[in-house]
């Protein structure tokens, strides 16, 4: 840095040595300023022109900036791209700079405006519904490490929800899968952290400091109320708001009471299983293709969160499902109520961030008009359902928290215009009659804007200048402006104008008349705005008073609408409602892949459904069959289906009995990890190897495929001990896919294995693939007309078969890979030889004009056929 550097730039460096590797929006006027290597950062990131100010060590000082006004559209780009964000902000004005410096003996004319950092702004801290999507949570996460036990706090702050949870530092990774955080904090100096982690001084992670920070934010003695903590919980939970509170400078948003949850109460899944399902993204990274773009039918922004964390933590508790389904179920009975609900639903304002921005101190008389409509709906809501018969018990478990806030509603229905602005600066949202003080200032203000009018019209006629106006910007206020030929009238000493300033067509005059009405305007004017942001803190301080009770009515009003979406989804899709049950089966008829489904019906097609019946002495199944056959699709629907039924919701198929899951796993699909150093077969091997150690019988296990990354030896050797592991050791249901003929014969060897494969017929030559689950084990892989249906050349496909050929006829006079398992050949031909040789000539044939050919022509070709089929 320059010795000589300005006082601006001093001032800059001591923000920016504050704001660490976070980007510094440095306030100046109306324009956000980054400079440096901020600047050539954000500047490609935000697509915007980098200048330069000034000089710093004799380089010119890279520079760029964006309108304050519009400055949350770039920091959402920001933030998706990974960055954090300073804000400095000017907290003084330049009259308190200038008296500052007269108070400290400075020059008044080098005083410099005081700015400070307000807030980081970082991906788990935002609040502002445009830098929010309305449809998903955002989650920021806490983890450490304290005597052998992970501890993980997590909350939104948009809405205030936070939950405390341990689990063992092996499980740590799903644990955070499933809470999806777009942000994770973790001490410093700790091994095992998260590799995308913020790292904060491990001071904030002591557990003592954690109960107190919770203790202090909800302004209680014990946390006993709340439920029952461990330490590592605790100490998680330390580090998280002292994040939160580094974050907000001193100001924390709204937190709503801890809860704890216990790692038995949801069904457990890993990462793998999660990105293997395609629950709430899809492997191409967005919402579209997921298992809940197929299934969400919820109206509100809340309601879609709330099934989004409903997929993404299934139950395993036996009765809180069916709580859920019988909720389901009661809005599935009656079409014409559900149809209300969803109406009132779908009016209803997204009270829960509306509350969490008001309580942080970003909120705007808009979010004040939210509460208040969405509160008064839900109150109607409450209504249309005390009134239905044979309500479900988890249905009265709702109606009391969607009532109760009358004096609060009857408050800001009498306090705020029918729509309230967006901002707050420019007042107008109290409503005429509720504060008389405040009324007789708007007409104080009301009426010398009419007298300014009036003076306007009196200064015309005066001067005889027609074409006078009295004008006002936010530097000069309020002036008289005329033409330049009309200047000299009101120049004259006698006039009563007072010259202001020259312009190239124009000239500005100010009057004692027009300056007493002027001051008349801003005081009444700044009065009123000073009146009007009383009332909003008023009032802010109210519904903070009641933040959890209107938590609790968002939290109920997302429930009914996820019931009320799920039962039009089954309405749609002729769902049933899944049985569930505590034995360790699964009896399904006429399943399908809820996503693949309705991507077929889009294109006018039908999914071709098939049962799965699994119990203790059949809990294995082997799946055979080509590819494309459909053998995927059939395990992962399963799994999807025992997923959404513990969800708590309707299932795609005739019937469904689900005996309780407590961790499901998914081990489908290739890829690698080159960023962990981990090939496809790596993957593989760690994906397997953690079912291997973990699943239990009351698991639910997919797999597809195990060992196909290897060597035909080694792979059809892994897929064979991992079977009988599953079977033997883990026993765990499993559907289990192969091309690996030869595992065929443990069903010989395992009692509880039982043989199936998708079915497949060959029409003229070509494959057809018929999707269909049959039982007893797959003929042939079909390998070689797959490959034909993708197109691969005609001599490769020639040349694939001479070798199959060939490694057919090696096995059969060497034993070869089947020696000492089976009979059962190593790889099936896809297509009998003599049927190929068939099906070239019948092409030949095909393609040929026979009245175009003549009798010599004729005869040639005959001798060229008979020929090629001697070859074959």
């Amino acid at each position: 840095m320059a010795g000589s550097e300005t006082p601006m730039m001093k001032q800059y460096f001591d923000l920016k040595k504050e704001a660490g590797d976070c980007l510094l929006f440095y306030r100046m006027g109306d324009f956000f300023e980054l400079f440096f290597h901020d600047a050539k950062t954000a500047a490609g990131i935000l697509d915007i022109a980098l200048t330069t100010r000034g000089e710093s060590d004799g380089e010119p000082v890279p520079m760029c900036g964006v309108p304050v006004h519009s400055a949350e559209g770039y920091l959402a780009r920001l933030i998706k791209h990974g960055c954090r964000v300073a804000i400095a902000e000017q907290v003084e004005t330049p009259e308190e700079a200038k008296e500052r410096a007269r108070a400290e003996g400075r020059p008044v004319s080098k005083a410099l405006v005081k700015r400070d950092i307000v807030r980081f702004v970082t991906a788990g801290t935002l609040t502002e519904e445009a830098l929010l999507e309305p449809r998903r949570a955002n989650m920021l996460a806490a983890v450490c490490e304290l005597r052998g036990m992970c501890g993980i706090a997590s909350c939104d702050i948009s809405t205030g929800a936070m939950v405390l949870e341990e689990c063992a530092p092996e499980r740590m990774p799903a644990v955070l899968a499933r809470i999806g955080a777009t942000e994770t904090v973790a001490p410093d100096g700790w091994d095992d952290a998260p590799f995308d982690a913020v790292i904060r001084p491990r001071g904030d992670f002591a557990s003592d400091d954690g109960e107190a920070r919770l203790k202090a934010v909800h302004g209680v003695a014990t946390l006993d109320g709340f439920g029952q903590f461990s330490r590592a919980m605790l100490a998680a939970a330390g580090g998280l708001v002292g994040y939160l509170d580094h974050a907000g400078r001193g100001s924390l948003p709204l937190l709503l009471p801890p809860t704890a949850r216990n790692s038995g109460e949801h069904m457990a899944m890993d990462e793998a299983t999660r990105a293997s399902l395609e629950i709430l993204v899809s492997q191409q990274g967005g919402r579209q293709g997921s298992l809940i773009a197929a299934i969400d039918r919820c109206v509100t922004g809340g309601g879609a969160r709330q099934l989004a964390d409903d997929l993404a933590a299934p139950l395993a508790d036996e009765a809180a499902i069916d709580a859920r389904l019988a909720l389901v179920g009661f809005l599935l009975a009656d079409p014409l109520m559900r149809a209300d609900i969803r109406a009132l639903l779908r009016s209803l304002p997204d009270i829960g961030r509306a509350l969490g921005r008001l309580v942080a101190g970003r909120g705007s008389p808009r979010d004040l008009g939210q509460i208040r409509d969405g509160l008064t709906e839900a109150r109607r809501l409450h209504e249309a359902l005390a009134s239905q018969p044979d309500r479900p018990a988890l249905l009265d478990d709702l109606l009391p928290v969607l009532r109760g806030h009358g004096e609060l509603t009857d408050l800001l229905s009498r306090a705020l215009v029918p729509s309230p602005p967006t901002e707050r600066q420019n007042g107008g949202y109290i409503a005429n009659g509720y504060d008389a003080a405040l009324d007789e200032l708007r007409e104080v203000s009301g009426n010398a804007r009419r007298a300014i009018a009036a003076m306007e019209a009196r200064y015309r006629e005066q001067t005889d200048t027609p074409s006078l106006k009295i004008r006002h910007n936010g530097v000069l206020g309020y002036f008289i402006e005329v033409p330049s030929k009309h200047a000299d009238k009101l120049m004259a000493a006698n006039s009563g104008f007072t010259h202001r300033q020259t312009m190239a067509n124009a000239v500005r005059f100010n009057s004692v008349s027009l300056h007493e009405e002027a001051s008349r305007i801003a005081e009444a004017g700044g009065h009123a705005l000073a009146a009007e942001d009383a009332h909003f803190e008023d009032m802010c301080e109210r519904i903070g008073a009641r933040r959890e009770a209107i938590a609790a009515t968002a939290a109920a009003l997302a429930r009914l609408d996820v019931a009320a979406g799920q039962a039009e989804r089954a309405s749609d899709g002729e769902w049933c409602r899944p049985t569930i049950v505590a034995e360790p089966v699964l009896d399904i008829h006429a399943g399908r892949h809820p996503v693949v489904e309705a991507a077929l019906a889009a294109g006018k097609e039908r999914f071709v459904a098939n049962d799965c019946s699994l119990s203790p002495d059949d809990r294995l199944w082997l799946v055979g069959g080509p590819n494309m056959g459909g053998k995927s699709t059939f395990l992962r629907q399963n799994a999807l289906i025992v997923l959404m039924a513990q969800a708590g919701g309707y299932v795609p198929a005739r019937s469904a009995t689900v005996g309780l899951v407590d961790q499901l796993f998914s081990r489908v699909g290739a890829s690698d990890n080159l960023a962990r150093g981990r090939s496809t077969f790596m993957v593989e091997m760690v994906e397997t190897a953690a079912i291997l150690s973990q699943a239990g019988e009351r698991s639910f296990v997919i797999l597809d495929e195990v060992g196909r990354g290897t060597s035909t030896y080694d792979g059809l050797a892994l897929a064979w001990a991992v079977a009988e592991a599953i079977h033997e050791t883990n026993r765990a249901r499993c559907l289990f896919a192969t091309h690996y003929h030869e595992m065929a014969r443990l069903a010989d060897s395992c009692d509880a294995l039982s043989l199936h494969h998708v079915r497949a017929k060959e029409y003229k030559g070509d494959l057809v693939l018929l999707h269909e689950l049959a039982e007893g084990a797959a003929d042939r892989s079909y390998g070689l007309a797959v490959a034909k249906l993708a197109g691969v050349p005609a001599p490769v496909l020639k040349r694939a078969r001479s070798v199959l050929n060939k490694l057919e006829k090696g096995r059969a006079e060497t034993g070869g890979l089947a020696a000492g398992l089976g009979e059962l050949p190593l790889f099936a031909a896809a297509i009998e030889a003599e049927e190929e040789q068939c099906d070239t000539l019948r092409d030949r044939l095909n393609e040929t004009d026979v009245d175009a050919l003549s009798p010599r022509e004729a005869l040639d070709l005959l001798y060229e056929l008979k020929r090629e089929a001697g070859e074959s």
